[in-house]
């Protein structure tokens, strides 16, 4: 049990934390859910907490909550226009803090306005804080300057994230800063700077006691801070990988890569960026300030990406799309590994083998529903393995230029039931969480001498994959995909094999019914 024991061992409580501290903020209106919530995360490891006052519903009884703590604190009374929830007056306020002073808390978090009216006393470390919710101004270390002055300990930095380069910028404040400041980026373009602060020499970062209840937009929980990112591992010399899309949300990349790195005890951590498409240049010209070596490529990016790469292989050539990016001293390169991880899926399920002269797929008809990244790849495969193969789009015109390129035929999404091919491929999201309930096939039209491929992989248990099971099909998974292709991506990044059923366990438990 990390507590008193593991905190009070240094003299200075800043400069003898572990960098690679997470202080967990707990937001609940009672104070014995405060209390056993604090005792819970310090059995879990918590080194530090955050008391947020401001949401407790009552009087607030500072003797009973800090006389019980298990360990160090930050005393947090967050005004409403702050982003908190205090309604009182600001004297009482005020009250409460000096209270929590005089009762020799840790940490007390001072905003700018108040700072200079509430004096240092006792041994009690001052965070100085400013939070910005409409964006990151472009004058942060203007304002950092004006904060240090208002004799901090700590400089805490917290504004809203409009552009992939504000995490950037707010992690470039926080490495040169000439005093301990914690620097970081709200909403899910924000992660980043989360999940990289110790890299940068923050002296530690914030997170939540439950993914359920965040305290600030974009906030990661405890469980997800050490269990999928192993924040508690990650140092100056750490290499970032990621995965850029938009939206970013629903990827499960990072709990499998993360959880490779740490098997193979890899000093590597692989992280989620936001990137719109019209930020992707800038972005891409930033990720060595970043430590980025390597990135996963998923929508809407697959495409646009090929012409920012020096050179790209043979698949990204006859695709037009990329998926994995390397960044060499030669210069970006590209890789897809949607289209190999989908041919050998499909060969298993075919029973083929190398050495086979004539592929099973050789002279069949293949029915991919859905024009994206992952059909242009899949069709780019099933072409070279001589299959004719037909394409369903919503809008066929989008697609007319795969047709062309990988000698497809198109027809309309209403036309799919026309034809009964041998493989038939979902490369759309219907079926995916939440909309389980969805099929993009109807299993009448379902045949068992059909192989059935869907590219969701969450949940794996689709409702096209349980009717096909049904109807005697043999079937393909998207956990099955998306292993294989992560598994090779890994190793483009690392130039080793992925511990590629140790992906497909965490993958497994990452869409199951618990989850982070």
């Amino acid at each position: 049990m990390v507590g008193w024991e593991g905190f009070e061992r240094f003299q200075d409580p800043i400069r003898g934390m572990n960098k690679q501290m997470i202080c967990v903020s707990i937001g609940r209106g009672r104070h014995k859910h405060v209390i056993a919530e604090h005792r819970h995360l310090v059995d879990e490891g918590a080194q530090l907490v955050e008391l947020r006052l401001d949401y407790i519903d009552r009087e607030i009884n500072l003797k009973r909550i800090l006389g019980e703590r298990p360990g160090p604190v930050i005393v947090t009374v967050r005004r409403e226009k702050d982003g908190g929830k205090w309604t009182g007056s600001e004297e009482a306020r005020q009250m409460v803090l000096r209270t929590a002073i005089a009762e020799g808390v840790e940490f007390v978090d001072l905003e700018e306005d108040i700072a200079g009216l509430i004096p240092r006393f006792g041994k009690t470390k001052r965070i100085v804080s400013l939070h910005s919710f409409e964006g990151t101004p472009p004058n942060l270390e203007t304002i950092h300057g004006r904060l240090c002055r208002l004799d901090a300990d700590i400089v805490k930095l917290s504004t809203m994230a409009n552009s992939p380069l504000d995490n950037v910028r707010m992690l470039r404040l926080v490495k040169n800063a000439k005093v301990s400041t914690v620097g970081m980026c709200m909403g899910d373009m924000g992660t980043p700077s989360r999940i990289l602060a110790a890299r940068f020499g923050a002296p530690f970062a914030y997170a939540t006691f439950h993914h359920e209840r965040t305290l600030a937009p974009g906030q990661l929980s405890f469980r997800q801070m050490t269990d999928i990112y192993h924040y508690d591992q990650i140092n100056s010399e750490t290499e970032v990988y990621g995965v850029i899309a938009d939206p970013i949300g629903h990827s499960l990349s990072p709990v499998l890569h993360n959880a490779a790195f740490r098997e193979l005890g890899m000093n590597r951590v692989y992280v989620p960026f936001r990137v719109p498409e019209s930020e992707l240049e800038s972005f891409l010209a930033h990720c060595d300030e970043l430590g980025i070596k390597g990135l996963s490529v998923t929508l809407p990016h697959k495409e646009t990406v090929v012409p920012h790469c020096r050179r790209v292989d043979g698949a990204v050539k006859g695709i037009g799309a990329a998926n994995t990016l390397l960044f060499s001293p030669d210069g970006l390169l590209a890789f897809n590994t949607d289209y190999r991880a989908a041919m050998d899926s499909l060969n298993q399920a075919l029973g083929h083998t190398a050495g086979q002269e004539v592929h099973p797929l050789q002279a069949k008809t293949a029915m991919l529903l859905g024009g994206g990244g992952v059909a242009k790849a899949i069709a780019y495969g099933l072409k070279r393995r001589g299959a004719r193969v037909v394409v369903a789009a919503r809008n066929p015109a989008k697609v007319a230029g795969m047709a062309k390129s990988l000698n497809c035929q198109v027809v309309g999404w209403d036309a799919r039931h026309s034809i009964t091919p041998h493989v038939l491929v979902n490369c759309t999201p219907i079926g995916m969480h939440p909309n389980v309930d969805e099929s993009p096939f109807d299993k009448r039209r379902l045949r068992p001498t059909m192989t059935v491929f869907d590219t969701v992989y969450n949940p794996e248990q689709t409702l096209l994959v349980k009717e096909a099971r049904e109807q005697g099909c043999s079937i393909v998974t998207g956990v099955d995909m998306f292993v294989r292709q992560a598994s090779l991506q890994f190793k483009h990044f690392t130039d080793q094999e992925a511990p590629a059923e140790t992906m497909r366990e965490v993958l497994k438990r990452a869409t199951g019914p618990v989850r982070f």
